[in-house]
């Protein structure tokens, strides 16, 4: 039996485009060779955010007496806090099990590999093989942790992202190697539960795709809250020979070893696009990306592929929304390119960081004139009754026509407040209609509208 599509990976990007192919009236079938939800769902975003709320969670109760409640002992029960975030991940992995019956999708466990523009043949877990035939293949296979070749991850001492969130035991001290949204989530949640944290950071600052501004922000709280921080700093060796790891640092000022029990490795990622029979096929593949046209079709007519294997950023949200245009295309409606400029980031720590647009690095790069604002969150009524002062919401706009070319937040929940900016760029809402635009007071959701009111200097309340 053919199938109008057959999609090769069920993460965000995979399953989601399953399901609107299904809705458009198209026969659909996924192969997928672990568990349903990808990275994403199994050992990404749903999981450590689980983590990540454990440890805001015991945060309150130990500062419990700033908001007048006593507490009289606690501690971290790492173990728990391990197996919530799996209960987290196997309950969400369920519900789109769920979701692949409610729509009617063939769900096929196995390896997927490309034998022709038309088939995949699946291998299963036992060596089984079956050929799936589809007149559309999408390639959806995501990526893993990337590894530098001078560093051996051995799943004990050098971990990567998966080990680290699910660890038998909570290490003392931890180098963490790389500081993007993976580092610093996991910087924050071990130290947190009292993990001595260290990150070393190759470039100048932290969290180096975020504004200037957020990279100082996020340095100065973490540094507050007793993580150490190196940046212009590289990881040369690990020793793993005795009871911990000794890891060899570079810095401007020479060798430096650190003694942890851990080192977490998050310096990237690597697609998965060994072995899926791209090479077969002759499609073509640029910079470990496989290079796609505007609506997902690869070099190969009638083969597709979304996510983290095709240049963008590799976010679950990118991958759902390009895999929702690819099979739209293909059902024959008429959908509009992504933008990839208005693409919305968010790492959470904490504080969380969210940002869409240019920095303000780069809208002068590109030759804009710009107004920015600033609002602080230590002026916000909300955050300041929240006991979360810290942070800020940054603007920049174009000074000649208004255009919301950037904006950038730090603070606490701010990851629930970028979808304003989201919003109003795809309207092309300008700065002066963000202004007047009425926000409700107390909230943390002002602050977009006062550091707008300091762009265009009518700033009330600072």
């Amino acid at each position: 039996m053919a199938y109008d599509v057959v999609i090769i990976g069920s993460g965000p990007g995979g399953y989601v485009t399953a399901i609107r192919a299904s809705q458009l009236g198209l026969k659909t079938a996924i192969i997928e060779k672990e568990s349903l939800g990808g990275i994403c769902l199994n050992w990404g975003c749903i999981p450590t955010k689980a983590l990540l709320k454990s440890a805001q969670v015991f945060n309150y109760i130990n500062h419990a007496g700033d908001f007048g409640v006593e507490v009289k002992e606690s501690h971290a029960d790492f173990g728990a806090m391990i197996g919530r975030s799996r209960s987290v991940a196997d309950g969400m992995s369920k519900g789109v099990q769920f979701l692949m019956k409610k729509n009617k999708i063939d769900v096929i466990n196995g390896f997927g590999k490309l034998i022709s523009p038309k088939k995949v043949e699946v291998t299963a877990e036992n060596g089984d093989k079956q050929v799936v035939e589809g007149n559309h293949i999408i390639v959806a296979t995501g990526a893993r942790a990337r590894a530098l070749p001078h560093i051996q991850v051995d799943g004990e001492k050098v971990i990567e992202y998966r080990k680290a969130m699910s660890l038998e035991k909570q290490p003392k001290s931890m180098v963490v190697m790389g500081s993007g949204a993976i580092g610093c989530e996991f910087a924050y949640f071990y130290n947190s539960i009292g993990t001595d944290v260290t990150i070393v950071e190759y470039l100048p600052r932290i969290v180096p795709n975020e504004d200037e501004d957020i990279s100082k922000e996020l340095t100065k709280n973490f540094k507050k809250q007793g993580i150490k921080v190196m940046t212009g700093a590289e990881v040369t060796a690990v020793d793993t020979s005795g009871d911990g790891c000794k890891v060899s640092v570079k810095t401007k000022k020479g060798e430096e070893v650190l003694e942890c029990d851990v080192l977490l490795s998050a310096v990237g990622i690597k697609t998965n696009i060994e072995g899926i029979g791209l090479e077969n096929l002759g499609i073509k593949v640029d910079r470990d990306k496989i290079v796609v046209d505007d609506y997902y079709q690869t070099s190969v007519p009638g083969v597709y592929a979304i996510g983290d294997v095709v240049h963008g950023p590799a976010l679950a949200h990118v991958a759902s929304a390009e895999g929702i245009i690819c099979v739209e295309k293909i059902a024959g409606h008429k959908p509009e390119p992504l933008d990839y400029n208005n693409i919305p980031g968010c790492t959470y720590c904490s504080p969380e960081i969210a940002s869409v647009g240019y920095t303000e690095a780069a809208a002068k790069e590109a030759g804009y004139e710009i107004k920015v604002g600033k609002f602080p969150f230590s002026a916000s009524g909300k955050a300041k009754a929240a006991g979360h002062a810290e942070g800020f919401v940054k603007v920049i706009y174009d000074a000649k026509y208004g255009e919301w070319l950037g904006c950038h937040m730090i603070g606490y929940n701010v990851t629930e407040m970028i979808a304003e900016a989201v919003t109003a760029r795809k309207l092309e809402t300008t700065g002066h209609e963000i202004l007047k635009a009425v926000h409700p007071h107390p909230t943390m959701s002002e602050a977009v509208m006062e550091a707008t009111a300091a762009a265009y200097d009518e700033v009330i309340h600072l």
